[in-house]
């Protein structure tokens, strides 16, 4: 049985680019980057290369990227590092009903400390609303935390517009990119955005990989405690192997980016299409001229999410019923409550699928249609 991978927003494979990048460093380059002699001047030397493309590709500075082991601790230190080194200047912080869990739990966290959290609500296409910050803001606040992409939707939000709203408050902005950098381009000095979290397997690098940009001046806390790596923002020795694939992939994204996001748009109109042709019932989340072109949220009428996948697998079909981080779980999803309330039947009844490397035309058309089939047999 053939199988087609529709869950790139839970992770993307491995880019060959990216495996040949990094075979010769864990066969070659084994120092320590913070040792001074030649083998861990060879180690350095790679982390200072993957630094600046790194830096390169957000128009940053090399000293603003600091590697994690991806983007969960990326958002944890910029979120929960932020706070309590400002703590000072005030305690509230406004956030979104339709965050990953790793900036919603760590703003709930920040809550058991004594911080004041703000759940901004989103429409019904998922988008939060710059008047709903704009009221929400107040003296006190001390940092927004917005993502650009939504993993589970695909909504892309107004991180520009937000900036420019923040620009005269004390509050520092923080954006999980997770989902957007593989096929937006990003210029930090053009988004004015503070700390940006970034994960090296959602864009056909390794896992256990990310960074964080950290606006030059940003005031935060390290939230590990050991060396002074990272310019003491993050310690605990590098993972040289995985940052060289990172910036292998960086590479990569780069100069495909444009192919990529033209290729994956079509993919999901296609896929679209198909499921019309063969006359299934089903409403799209969100709307294509505010969603990321690699992601698609389909509530199927009738339909329940635990039912549908364990049949679509059974059919060779890879999807998801949101974020991968609570695969398995039957909660509902709490980005479609928020979208659409509380025991809605699309909080229960719709999956997620996302395109990207392992894709081809005729998979995504032969995927919707087997989907078809499955629909049309459980109804």
């Amino acid at each position: 049985m053939k199988s087609i991978y529709l869950d790139h927003a839970a992770t993307t494979p491995v880019h060959p680019d990216v495996v040949e990048a990094m075979v010769p460093v864990y066969q070659e380059t084994f120092g320590n980057p913070s040792s001074v002699h030649q083998f861990g001047r060879k180690a350095r030397s790679i982390l200072d290369k993957a630094r600046r493309q790194a830096a390169s590709s957000l128009n940053a500075d090399e000293k603003e990227i600091v590697f994690t082991s991806g983007g969960t601790e990326a958002d944890n230190l910029a979120v929960i590092g932020t706070a309590r080194a400002n703590k000072a200047k005030g305690s509230h912080i406004i956030t979104t009903s339709i965050e990953h869990h790793a900036t919603l739990h760590a703003v709930e966290f920040l809550e058991t400390e004594g911080f004041d959290v703000t759940y901004l609500p989103v429409d019904e296409n998922g988008l939060v609303q710059l008047e709903d910050i704009k009221q929400a803001l107040r003296e006190d606040t001390i940092l927004v935390s917005i993502m650009m992409v939504n993993n589970e939707t695909g909504a892309v939000q107004p991180i520009a517009e937000t900036a420019e709203l923040l620009k005269d408050h004390q509050a520092y902005f923080h954006s999980d990119i997770v989902q957007a950098y593989g096929l937006m381009e990003m210029d930090v000095k053009e988004l004015g955005v503070d700390l940006l979290a970034v994960s090296g397997h959602k864009i056909n690098g390794p896992k256990g990989v990310g960074f964080l940009y950290v606006k030059e001046g940003t005031v935060l806390s390290s939230q590990q405690y050991g060396g002074e790596q990272e310019r003491k923002r993050r310690a605990g020795t590098e993972n040289v192997p995985a940052v060289r694939g990172l910036q292998a992939a960086i590479e990569v994204m780069e100069a495909e980016r444009s192919t990529y996001q033209e290729k994956y748009l079509h993919y999901k109109r296609s896929f679209i299409q198909t499921l019309k042709d063969q006359e299934v019932a089903f409403e799209v989340n969100g709307k294509e001229e505010t969603t990321a072109a690699s992601i698609v949220n389909i509530s199927f009428t009738g339909m329940n999410v635990e039912t549908l996948l364990t049949n679509f697998d059974l059919s060779g079909i890879a999807a998801s019923s949101g974020s991968a981080c609570t695969a398995g779980s039957v909660e509902p999803s709490h980005v479609l409550t928020a979208m659409f309330g509380t025991g809605h039947p699309k909080t229960t009844n719709s999956i997620r699928f996302s395109f990207g490397l392992a894709n081809n035309e005729d998979d995504v058309i032969e995927a919707a249609e087997k989907i078809s089939q499955i629909i049309k047999r459980l109804a």
